[in-house]
């Protein structure tokens, strides 16, 4: 049986396919679109499912849509007229987009895919971003919360699901509680993330990567703007917030009162945080208290967000009594909400999927189908993220020849790995491009840029000569699993803790191990890190060793095979442009060697 999940037209589009219940391939449209955050139609990551498992549309036996439109309509048409006159503008933008595309998204997949109208099936939206974390997971129950923006009416849900792994139960999800739009944490978090100068559905996790160099000192601020209670259930105040009735301004001119004036989209960020001796080549002190001021205010959102979510975690633990939690919906990708939920809270599992916003609905949807709607048992667990396209030996070496490049074939695992380290050793930053490449926002070893962790400057190198971006971006510190509890505290059997996998937690370092790894110990003494296992990606995880054993420091840098505003690499093609515009000293490249001498 073959179930095909779709989601697009808001955020995210991607493709994910099932067959019998296990995953064949999943993957995001930008990757293929080279369009960051591409939300049109997914043909070609529904092209690339096709062809992985070797069917054609009609051999599909479903199609599921990973929300209901006609609900989503219902919601932005009561919600504007409600506002009206204020929310004309996104009423008129918002009617032109559903009737020209959104309203026919049944009519648009029956007709592309060539399928009957029976084999088309719709599943709310937060029921799919609940799936998605479940039936990816290895439990047999667990409690569930999910948190976004907005699906169709619901921003937040906390339930509990049973699985029937054996035939002989019944898998089950019960969304128990739910907040409704306009009240959004998701949607109060991208306030700020605008408000901060970076765009919406995209730059928020550089707000939590901008908090660890300010102090909450907003937080009565914060509150202003949000009621919570004990259970982690809020209200927001709305007289600050402009999302229910703009389409260009997700806050207003009484925020802008509360807060001060907004920071300019792409303007320099420095403070005496992030340049102790004041040696930005721009430095002025008036900016850097202004910017100080803005970390502040990152810190002070940042610092809520985790609390509504901890008061969220423990009412879902008091409501289920259940060890397990699965958690989905883009604000899952907080990876340091999601440590503070596994460390402070009684719950002793949490698993939240590499997708978790709502390119991971599209899995979703379709695990929903299966085993909820269809009955069938659990096989399948998600342990690891390599579910895109992968591309052979000949694709890779005409890409390189296209581009003029020579190259060496190194076809031996250890002779490679042993290669890579040497180069990370002498002070090069490398890329790596193997296999399928990663389901997901994260970059988890097979796109990556690797680097030496050890001294601070690399960080400034990555990040001003190879990525192009705002210098208090932080780094990922990859990691052998075993080595894990040695350089991060309060982190037990870190082979439970699928998120680590997907550097979706982040750990305080121990006492004197920052210093090891300064590249990727972000400001505060913090990692967002990802474990590696031999078995998951043999290549990646020897380089790692070999770097440890050479070094005494079992863990490289991690970051994203890209630039500054694109999406991941994909083809071969895509990392030898990369790698050509950048600053990487050598691409490793499906066992091709290729340096910066051109023929």
């Amino acid at each position: 049986m073959y179930i095909l999940g779709i989601s697009c037209y808001y955020h995210d589009a991607a493709a994910a396919l099932l067959q019998d219940g296990m995953l064949v391939a999943a993957a995001e449209e930008e990757r293929f679109s080279r369009k960051k955050h591409d939300f049109g139609f997914p043909k070609h990551a529904i092209d690339f499912c096709l062809k992985q498992a070797g069917i054609t549309a009609q051999d599909l036996d479903y199609v599921v849509f990973y929300e209901k439109p006609l609900l989503k309509f219902e919601r932005i048409l009561q919600t504007t007229l409600q506002m009206f006159p204020k929310s004309y503008g996104v009423f008129r933008e918002s009617m032109v987009s559903w009737f020209t595309d959104k309203l026919w998204i049944r009519g648009e997949i029956l007709t592309k895919l060539d399928i009957p109208d029976n084999k088309l099936l719709f599943v709310e939206h937060h029921l799919s971003h609940a799936a998605s974390a479940f039936f990816c997971s290895p439990f047999q129950e667990s409690a569930i919360l999910t948190i976004d923006g907005v699906g169709e009416w619901t921003t937040t849900t906390v339930g509990r699901a049973t699985a029937d792994w054996d035939g002989t139960g019944k898998n089950s999800i019960d969304l128990f509680h739910e907040l409704k739009f306009p009240h959004s944490l998701g949607l109060l978090y991208s306030a700020f993330t605008a408000y901060l100068g970076f765009e919406v559905n995209e730059g928020e996790y550089k707000v939590m990567g901008m908090a660890p160099y300010g102090s909450p000192t907003r937080l009565d601020d914060v509150y202003k703007l949000i009621q919570v209670n004990k259970d982690g259930s809020f209200h927001l105040n709305m007289e600050y917030l402009a999302y229910h009735y703009s389409r260009t301004q997700s806050y207003n001119e009484k925020f802008v009162g509360l807060f001060g004036e907004p920071r300019k989209r792409e303007s320099d960020f420095y403070t005496l945080t992030t340049h102790p001796t004041k040696n930005h080549p721009q430095w002025d002190d008036a900016v850097a208290k202004k910017n100080q001021e803005y970390a502040d205010i990152a810190a002070s959102i940042q610092t809520v967000t985790e609390e509504v979510m901890l008061r969220m975690a423990n009412y879902a633990y008091e409501r289920t009594g259940l060890k397990q939690l699965s958690i989905a919906g883009g604000v899952a990708l907080n990876s340091v909400a999601n440590g503070r939920i596994l460390r402070e809270t009684k719950f002793e599992d949490v698993f939240i999927q590499p997708a978790a916003g709502d390119s991971g609905g599209a899995l979703g949807a379709a695990l929903y189908v299966y085993h909820v709607l269809l009955g069938k048992p659990r096989k399948f667990v998600m342990e690891h993220a390599y579910w895109g396209q992968s591309y052979g030996i000949d694709e890779t070496i005409a890409a390189i020849h296209e581009k003029g490049y020579q190259y060496e074939h190194v076809e031996d695992t250890e002779k490679l790995a042993t290669r890579m380290v040497e180069d990370i050793l002498a002070g090069k930053v490398i890329s790596l491009f193997q296999g399928g490449f990663e389901w997901g926002p994260r970059a988890l070893g097979n796109r990556s840029i690797l680097a030496d962790p050890r001294k601070a400057e690399m960080k400034e190198i990555v990040n001003a000569r190879i990525k192009f971006r705002e210098p208090f971006r932080p780094f990922a510190p990859v990691i052998l699993e075993e080595c894990a509890p040695d350089y991060y505290a309060d982190m037990r059997n870190p082979e439970k803790h699928y998120p680590l996998r997907y550097m979706l937690m982040v750990y305080a370092t121990r006492d004197g191990q920052g210093e090891k790894i300064q590249a990727v110990t972000h400001q505060g003494g913090t990692g967002r890190l990802q474990t590696v296992r031999r078995e998951w990606n043999p290549l990646y995880h020897r380089a790692i060793e070999l770097f440890g054993q050479a070094t005494g420091v079992p863990v490289l840098l991690n970051t994203s095979f890209n630039l500054r505003g694109e999406p991941i690499v994909t083809t071969p093609a895509n990392a030898l442009n990369t790698f050509t515009k950048s600053d990487i000293d050598t691409l490793y490249m499906n066992g091709l060697v290729v340096r910066k001498e051109p023929k």
